[in-house]
């Protein structure tokens, strides 16, 4: 055995190694593992006892006549290491795909997103490649395994996610996905697809009585899972993925645990009063001219992006995204004939916005009153409020629910006519209100679904422009409001 000699350890040894078994100590306590602690003596001997030879294989044969080589791999996987704890603990980039929250926040805006700002996630999926989410961009295959798998843990924190925040989050529709078509997510297609099988085939829902709400819906639901199952060669495979490995998302928290929930024509109403509206906040309007069409110059001035406008235009009416004051800027216009919001009227039929149901005839713009969940909270469940818990309680909270045909809720096959809640729920919308896919139309946001926080924009580059055109220079080190 290695005989220790502590006289040859220099002062600047002994420096470093106290302060990284420290450092390691101080992040067995920030994770609660008590268990880590075994490991510390490994960490004092990297620096101070050196009984194990951490550096073997850069004494071998091979990094020998390859050192260059070998210099380059060694450099690769500290970069690697470094990276897959940085993105754990601390941050990750994530960039603006869609337009559901401009103009605060604009489609290829890259976000720094703190981790540290909620408390980080130890990972559900701890062995993953860094620096991706849940695909390899090389062979489209998973970029992380199944096995193991940690139940969720959130590390100590320097906030909450408090009312008005904008979050990064895991889709928490996305734990099911068509590979060749992730948007719409698996629930909504499933649905339509069942809803249209039914039309189609003239189905009374097999004789099942249709003012059960959640039966109808589950109904639906097992012939959309067939449709689907069938269409595979177009949708492709459906997967699964875990928690952490669901796509990111980015809105701004609009209600937190125990908060009512009500839009009133496109006003918000937070326990009854009317919340304050971010300053860039979007809104569809309807725009007739006196005959003109809009030029390009019309709609660079405006800040609107080339799929609003052509999306938006039906020769001399347009559809278009605007905030508050760019909607008075076109009022005054002189070939402006008309214009006027958008505002989707209460939907009978219950298949415009979640829960999916005619008990809930709710649509985009007149919306709820819908409570959050809160951890340790209990409702009386009831026939109809179970389409809106049923998620959480199978999907995010590991239950069976059953409603039998006599009126009984089992919930884990016993008959109850209560349910508490294990986790705090979050409401998220886009401040880009009508093109922004959010939890008006999948629902709840789960606390363990909750990446993080984002803090500035690093870089942001306009889809719609090229080369050094494309860089907004002015976005860079912007602060997320």
């Amino acid at each position: 055995m290695k005989k220790i000699n502590f006289s040859d350890v220099s002062l600047v040894g002994w420096v470093k190694g106290i302060l990284a078994t420290v450092a390691y100590i101080l992040l067995v306590i920030w994770i609660g593992n008590w268990w880590l602690l075994i490991a510390t003596p490994l960490v004092f001997d990297i620096y101070i006892t050196k009984l194990i030879n951490w550096g073997w294989w850069k004494h071998t044969a091979f990094s020998k006549k390859h050192p260059s080589l070998v210099s380059w791999v060694d450099a690769i996987v500290f970069a690697l290491v470094a990276v897959y704890f940085i993105n754990i603990f601390f941050f990750q980039n994530y960039k603006i795909p869609t337009s559901s929250l401009e103009k605060s926040l604009l489609v290829g805006d890259h976000l720094f997103v703190s981790k540290m700002s909620y408390g980080p996630r130890m990972p559900f999926t701890p062995i993953f490649m860094p620096l991706t989410q849940n695909t390899m961009p090389i062979g489209n295959c998973k970029s992380y395994l199944d096995w193991p798998m940690w139940d969720y843990h959130r590390l100590a924190g320097f906030n909450s996610v408090e009312r008005g925040d904008i979050v990064v989050f895991n889709f928490p529709a996305g734990d099911s996905v068509c590979l060749n078509m992730p948007n719409p997510d698996y629930y909504s297609i499933i649905l339509g697809e069942g809803a249209n099988y039914v039309a189609q085939h003239n189905e009374a829902l097999a004789g099942q009585d249709i003012k059960n709400q959640w039966r109808r819906n589950h109904m639906l639901m097992d012939y959309g899972r067939k449709r689907v199952k069938d269409a595979q060669a177009s949708l492709g495979e459906i997967v699964w993925r875990p928690v952490d490995k669901r796509d990111c998302y980015v809105k701004r928290c609009i209600a937190t645990p125990g908060d009512t929930l009500q839009i009133t024509h496109n006003q918000v109403y937070i326990n009854n009063k009317p919340m304050q509206n971010p300053t860039e906040i979007q809104h569809n309007y309807f725009i007739k001219t006196n005959g003109v069409l809009l030029s390009d110059k019309f709609f660079e001035n405006l800040g609107i992006s080339n799929d609003d406008k052509v999306s938006g235009s039906i020769g001399t009416n347009y559809y278009l995204p605007l905030t508050e004051a760019k909607a008075a800027q076109v009022a005054i216009m002189p070939m402006i004939e008309h214009i006027e919001i958008e505002d989707q009227l209460p939907d009978s039929s219950g298949f415009k916005v979640f829960p999916y149901s005619s008990d809930y005839p709710w649509s985009r713009d007149n919306y709820g009153p819908i409570w959050m969940p809160k951890k340790g909270a209990t409702i009386t469940l009831d026939e109809k409020n179970i389409l809106l818990y049923e998620r959480i309680i199978t999907s995010y909270e590991g239950h069976t629910l059953d409603l039998k045909a006599d009126g009984t809720i089992e919930v884990d096959g016993k008959p109850t006519t209560t349910y508490t809640f294990a986790m705090d729920y979050y409401f998220m919308l886009g401040d880009n209100r009508h093109k922004s896919a959010d939890s008006r139309y999948w629902g709840f946001v789960p606390e363990d679904h909750i990446v993080g926080k984002p803090l500035f924009v690093w870089l942001s580059l306009d889809p719609d422009k090229s080369f050094l055109s494309s860089i907004r220079w002015d976005r860079f080190f912007m602060k997320v409001k």
